[in-house]
């Protein structure tokens, strides 16, 4: 295969997995090294931002690739598939988001702290939407899960990362999430 040929497979492949594929499953598909396939993923990521393309091709840490539309072609690639709209997120819901997504992994207890609220049934509603995930079991009293954000919630608010989050500021030029870490590492202390 010539290299127009190797990245044509490789669009196909990501569009028919329509899941985050590690590089290394692409090279080996294409019986390529990671190091080609990753120069030919990244011509590719290029190629659809030069032109433009509706479509975009996402790459997600540690070493991920997914294809996907592009968010400013959303509505018209809605009203096509004809599909109910989705509810909007809940101010509950997005705050729930953000403790979890700046501070994972943290148990349900430490979102209530935060929140002030009970969120059951908000972090259950968005572990239904496949926002967050369950990420194993804390070494605190009893054992509590710990929650940790997916890759589609990456991708619903368009990340590459956690690191694309923007920093959250307080008024004395600290992070806030330095501050929850730390509190919550004070807690972890006096258990």
């Amino acid at each position: 295969m010539n290299e127009a040929q190797h990245i044509g497979a490789l669009e196909a492949m990501l569009f028919a997995h329509a899941e985050p594929v590690e590089t290394e499953r692409l090279a080996d598909a294409l019986r390529l090294s990671v190091g080609e396939a990753q120069e030919l993923l990244e011509r590719l990521q290029k190629r659809y931002d030069e032109q433009e393309s509706g479509l975009a091709l996402l790459r997600f840490e540690p070493d991920r690739w997914q294809m996907t539309t592009r968010p400013y072609y959303g509505e018209m690639v809605k009203r096509i598939l004809d599909t109910r709209r989705n509810a909007p997120l809940s101010p509950a819901a997005l705050e729930v988001l953000s403790v979890i997504a700046y501070n994972q992994p943290v148990s349900r207890s430490f979102i209530e702290q935060v929140r002030g609220v009970d969120s059951s049934s908000t972090v259950t509603k968005l572990l239904e939407k496949g926002l967050i995930e369950e990420a194993g079991r804390l070494d605190l009293p009893g054992k509590p899960v710990a929650f940790q954000v997916t890759d589609t919630f990456l991708r619903v608010f368009g990340l590459g990362s956690l690191n694309d989050l923007p920093p959250l500021h307080d008024e004395a030029g600290g992070t806030v999430q330095e501050e929850n870490r730390d509190d919550e590492a004070e807690q972890l202390e006096w258990k």
